[in-house]
């Protein structure tokens, strides 16, 4: 999905819903369909509208504002150097500590993690081994104590808070486990809030049927077409991560990371939002990285990290 809405046509109106065809998900489609990971996905005229995820036609971006801009140069070897160049994000011997009082408490002790364009990662592990600390991280919302983050091959953990911000807003979608919709706001209203926030008010103004048009493809995507003008206090649990999933979307990120996206929600509607995850990482090549507590979960991605006392462990 283009954010560049000047002079372009709109997304044709999508005929079924995201998600719809649960069953139909393989697994290891890459390893079987032997496509090349770099490659852009051919775009399925019957599969509704076109979210753009690949940053090389993202021409929302003005190039000062471009993270990539002011990151740091590479300042630790790549762990596997055949590999490196493969990973879209990567953390290098990461450590977080906490304090309660005078007590240190350790919560992440040295971990290395690679994650390459359009994989679906889930990161297990039990209560208190570091999963959401890690996301956080990796999200940039924290800073480690130690270690380096890299996001196609430039620091960002080192970046001003301004730029980590701005890398949020247009390049990482971020899911919660409590799905932090504003109460006061309609279900579309919250969808365009991270529009309403990287635009100017007067870019917006220019520009508003058009981004409520998108807005609205989306949560007819994710099957919410009909609660536009509902409040959260109206919604279900599951409606609610839908909404969530939907904001999270309209920048056009480049990769997605989701906090335990199903904790808070019943084994069906669970699956139903795990569906729709594996919806968007296959027919848009999405990057997607997740955290979970439920091993029957994180079993049905293309690959599991599991965190023990703080560290990743050994396969």
């Amino acid at each position: 999905m283009s954010n560049d809405l000047e002079g372009k046509p709109l997304p044709a109106p999508r005929p079924q819903r995201l998600g719809a065809a649960a069953s139909a998900r393989p697994r290891n489609r890459r390893a079987r369909s032997g496509a090349d990971p770099q490659a852009a996905p051919q775009a399925d005229p019957q599969a509704g509208p076109h979210l753009d995820f690949d940053p090389a036609r993202r021409s929302d971006l003005d190039e000062e504002d471009q993270p990539a801009a002011a990151a740091a140069p590479r300042t630790t070897p790549a762990r596997d150097p055949e590999d490196s160049g493969d990973y879209q994000l990567e953390a290098v011997e990461l450590k977080k500590t906490f304090y309660k009082g005078s007590t240190e408490i350790p919560v992440l002790k040295g971990i290395n993690l690679g994650v390459r364009r359009g994989e679906f990662l889930a990161i297990a592990g039990q209560s208190g081994s570091g999963k959401s600390t890690l996301l956080h991280l990796l999200g940039t919302l924290d800073a480690p104590d130690a270690g380096e983050i890299y996001f196609n091959g430039r620091r960002i953990d080192s970046l001003p808070g301004s730029q980590r911000d701005r890398l949020r807003n247009r390049q990482l979608g971020m899911i919660f486990q409590f799905y932090h919709l504003l109460p006061e706001l309609t279900t579309l209203e919250n969808v365009l809030l991270p529009v309403m926030i990287c635009r100017s008010a007067w870019q917006f103004l220019r520009h508003r049927r058009a981004y409520r048009q998108i807005a609205t493809e989306l949560l007819d995507m994710v099957g919410l077409g009909h609660r536009l003008k509902h409040t959260p206090r109206e919604l279900s649990g599951g409606e609610m991560q839908r909404a969530a999933i939907a904001r999270a979307l309209i920048p056009g990120p480049e990769l997605l990371l989701a906090d335990e996206p199903t904790g808070n929600l019943d084994r069906g509607t669970g699956r139903e939002i795990l569906e729709l995850l594996y919806s968007l990482n296959r027919q848009h090549d999405l990057t997607i990285v997740m955290v979970t507590h439920d091993p029957a979960i994180a079993q049905e991605a293309d690959r599991v990290v599991r965190l023990v006392d703080g560290r990743v462990e050994a396969a």
